[in-house]
């Protein structure tokens, strides 16, 4: 987890500001996945810390849509 957002900071945001974040995770998780598929890729821990963040989100976005925590408003 050191290389990704740890869980305190992404429980902080709003929810519109969580979802900024899914969409540049993922855009950032497609442009790896290009520099693998061209070779260009140096730091593959990123792809594996990109995708824990991804996780992050959706588990805090589910745990939001049912009640079990409270998002930042």
């Amino acid at each position: 987890m050191a290389a990704g957002t740890a869980t305190h900071e992404l429980r902080e945001l709003s929810d519109e500001a969580l979802v900024d974040k899914l969409r540049e995770a993922k855009e950032e998780l497609f442009n790896l996945r290009f520099q693998q598929a061209t070779g260009q890729l140096e730091n593959h821990g990123r792809m594996k810390a990109v995708k824990a963040d991804i996780a992050r989100i959706y588990t805090i976005q589910r745990e939001r849509e049912l009640g079990i925590t409270e998002g930042a408003k």
